[in-house]
């Protein structure tokens, strides 16, 4: 299904899941590059439909100092830069209105952060830009309840609607993951990714610095393979420690090929 949205995507082979993985946020030109160019050889050789994701800005951040970008304009012509060159589509967030049109010149997925997934303009205004629009679930929301958000997109003359599990708030300063969410969701007829980095972060920390828990990365992802996810979405970096935004709960870069054969494996297995 995602390659009808997406018809630039490389096919993958039919028992594959797609891939949306990236760092958390655009920090260079460099870096972003090195790390697209890794997966693109990762997804190649697996035959993964791949889609390069990068914040071009953080708007939800903890502190006030927290880094949030290296420029709206800069960081989208980063992404655009990465989709051409290696010919893959890209996607990134958007957080008000108005950046929607400005953000859909640049990228092929418009993505709507989870706190914002009730925001009837932002949906419309992603809607109309035409652009595949990946919703992720309120972390406060029933997978029930993002029907009426498919349903925003769609009524707004858009199809191209994927949406993608977070997990849930679980008391103050940690999620858990419902796996019946995503057979749920699924029934809405649109495609279904689970984030499987940003549900294993641990918010509100007192530090005002989100934690995570990267080593349990492998087991949300087997699960949701397990369970039917039609695609998968993971923040990396070669160097999560030293990240700009949520490095805490990044997948180490050398260790996605690996990762991505064991959900192959699993994938195939219960097909």
């Amino acid at each position: 299904m995602i390659n009808t949205y997406l018809p630039e995507i490389k096919n993958g082979n039919s028992t594959s899941f797609f891939l949306m993985a990236g760092p958390c946020a655009i920090e260079g030109e460099e870096i972003a590059l090195r790390i697209a160019d890794k997966i693109v050889n990762i997804t190649d050789k697996l035959n993964i439909p791949y889609i390069f994701k990068g914040s071009y800005r953080k708007a939800n951040r903890s502190k006030g100092n927290s880094f949030t970008g290296i420029g709206d304009e800069k960081a989208l012509k980063v992404l655009e830069k990465v989709g051409k060159t290696f010919g893959i589509p890209t996607v990134t967030d958007i957080h008000e209105s108005q950046e929607a049109a400005m953000a859909a010149a640049y990228v092929d997925v418009l993505q709507i952060p989870a706190f914002l997934c009730r925001q009837t303009d932002l949906l419309v205004a992603a809607a109309e830009t035409g652009k595949v629009v990946n919703i992720k679930k309120g972390q406060f929301l029933s997978a029930e309840s993002m029907k009426f958000a498919v349903e925003k997109v769609q009524d707004a003359g858009n199809p191209k609607v994927i949406l993608t599990d977070r997990g849930n708030t679980f008391g103050y300063q940690d999620l858990i993951v419902d796996y019946r969410g995503l057979p749920v969701m699924k029934s809405f007829n649109v495609p279904t990714v689970m984030d499987c980095t940003h549900s294993l972060q641990q918010p509100n920390q007192s530090s005002g610095v989100t934690g995570g828990k990267p080593e349990l990365i492998e087991t949300i992802a087997k699960a949701a393979i397990a369970v039917g996810a039609d695609g998968l979405f993971i923040e990396t970096h070669p160097d999560p420690a030293n990240a700009k935004s949520d490095g805490a709960n990044m997948l180490h870069l050398d260790l996605l090929e690996d990762l991505l054969v064991k959900l192959q494996r699993i994938r195939e297995a219960i097909l």
